[in-house]
């Protein structure tokens, strides 16, 4: 049971739950990241860092999908996602509404290096909010 507890384990179930999270499989990101810090509390800024990865690779995986199902005339209803562009993906941790947005720049073949940032940017941010509740 001691290497199930340990910093690394802690970390790897919490990069596989954050990338999981970002895909519409019902898991809860927050509650793996409340639980490694509480359970490693010094493991703060690896823990951001890990969770911020995986759940912007998850992100990133929706944007594929969309960019290979995509069809060279966009939807009318993806107008909105273009005329904000990659900076929308800000939003891209929003549940439900954040895998659309993924798959929608995928669609759109917005940039992928901008949609990664600002995901990136969006999901640390909610991490970064809830590991202040520890």
């Amino acid at each position: 049971m001691q290497g199930f507890l340990s910093p690394d384990a802690s970390l790897a179930s919490l990069f596989a739950a954050a990338f999981v999270a970002a895909t519409l499989v019902p898991v809860s990101s927050e509650a793996a990241l409340f639980a490694v810090l509480k359970m490693h509390g010094d493991l703060l800024w690896s823990a951001l860092a890990v969770a911020t990865l995986g759940n912007t690779l998850g992100g990133m995986t929706s944007y594929l999908i969309g960019r290979f199902i995509g069809s060279k005339k966009p939807l009318t209803q993806l107008e909105r996602v273009r005329r904000y562009g990659a900076p929308a993906l800000l939003l891209a941790w929003l549940p439900i509404v954040g895998d659309a947005l993924c798959v929608a720049s995928g669609w759109l073949k917005l940039n992928w290096i901008s949609v990664a940032i600002f995901q990136a940017v969006g999901r640390f941010a909610r991490y970064f909010a809830v590991s202040t509740l520890t």
